[in-house]
């Protein structure tokens, strides 16, 4: 389990460390830092897979999502700029209690290459524990180098690596970094649903080719075969019960025709069951967040971004019980708006944080001290 998340210069998160729970929630008003932390988690499970490059480019570069106000932060008192003692960079990091990771994204130097404006990967950091220390780190990359901690002493990996690859994907000898490859496979497991498509044109509302599908894909479009795989190999009985709560009286069925899975939906006084072609946006919605949350393959972390979107106040309820029910195989993240759904996921004994933005600056609410927070050292570049 994660217990600690570190974003260092993303946005509104000058300087933010979280702590997590096998079951957290964030909430707080629009613009507080609940995307960007969002946004941040996805960057570090990008990193394993040499796409974060590719996904800070989407969002306009390195230089567009850096932290725009001083170095030290405002402290309430009125912006003003000073003269930058440190490098300029965005720091990802977490901390478990088995592997942690931090990532240093810095500025390029300047260069005529047409990929001038690619961010670089100055610093990685392997360690073994919540805390860094000398004794503790397991492997560390500094600009194009890597060493691995051995039985002995460290050793230097061969390999020099372009400042645009993570040792992530590069690095990961089962005799001699271990700990890459394990970290590595987690961080490709993590799994994110944002704001799944159930609009007229939704691939969840089309019939599709079916195959056995422990995981629904990101963009729902596997609906019909994630729900008819979750009757045939996990847990038929709890995926009839959370329709059934949700929709008393009603049941789904999947239809096969020449290998295209078709979803359909009975529901009481009705004389023929519904297409998800013509469910409403929050019943697809619903059946969308049910095939995510009883998967046979759970996932090490979870994350759910605003998923009360398009769902009736009488659904919020039945979804609580859902995911407080996943976090009992997977840690599970939601940002979340809903008060209703908050209070529920708290009674369930979920953690919840409350960001705040201050003079441009995302805070904890009750934590705003650095004594609140938990421990956390940043890797030096």
């Amino acid at each position: 389990m994660i217990t600690t998340v570190a974003i260092d210069g993303y946005r509104s998160l000058r300087s933010l460390v979280l702590q997590l729970d096998q079951l957290t929630v964030v909430t707080g008003a629009n613009g507080s830092g609940k995307s960007s932390l969002y946004r941040s988690l996805r960057l570090l499970a990008a990193a394993s897979t040499d796409g974060a490059i590719a996904a800070l480019a989407r969002e306009g570069g390195l230089s567009s999502t850096l932290w725009a106000g001083p170095e030290n932060g405002s402290a309430g008192h009125p912006t003003q700029g000073t003269v930058r003692r440190n490098p300029v960079g965005l720091k990802l990091g977490f901390a478990s209690d088995d592997l942690s990771y931090a990532i240093d994204f810095g500025l390029p130097v300047p260069s005529d290459s047409a990929f001038s404006h690619d961010p670089e990967i100055k610093m990685e950091s392997i360690w073994s524990g919540p805390i860094l220390r000398p004794g503790t780190l397991l492997t560390e990359r500094h600009g194009p180098s890597v060493r691995v901690r051995t039985d002995t002493d460290w050793q230097r990996h061969e390999r020099k690596l372009a400042p645009w690859s993570s040792m992530m994907g590069e690095i990961g000898d089962p005799t001699t970094a271990p700990e890459v490859l394990a970290l590595r496979d987690t961080l490709r497991s993590w799994r994110f649903y944002d704001h799944v498509r159930t609009d007229a044109d939704a691939p969840a509302r089309q019939s599709q080719i079916g195959t056995r599908t422990p995981v629904l894909d990101a963009n729902g479009a596997d609906l019909a075969a994630a729900l008819q795989t979750i009757r045939e190999i996990g847990v038929a009985e709890e995926l009839d019960a959370a329709i059934a709560s949700a929709f008393p009286g009603s049941r789904i069925q999947v239809d096969v025709a020449d290998g295209r899975f078709t979803l359909a939906l009975h529901q009481p006084g009705l004389l023929r069951p519904l297409s998800a072609a013509e469910l409403s946006d929050g019943t697809l919605r619903y059946l969308l967040w049910v095939a995510a949350l009883l998967s046979p393959r759970p996932a090490p972390l979870l994350v759910l971004n605003e998923p009360e979107t398009s769902l009736h106040p009488a659904l919020l309820e039945p979804l609580a019980r859902l995911v407080a029910a996943a976090s009992t195989s997977s840690q599970v993240l939601v940002v979340s708006h809903s008060a209703t759904l908050i209070e529920e996921l708290a009674r369930a004994g979920a953690l919840v944080h409350e960001l705040a933005k201050s003079v441009g600056e995302t805070t904890v609410v009750g934590r705003e001290g650095l004594l609140d927070s938990p421990a956390w050292t940043w890797p030096k570049r």
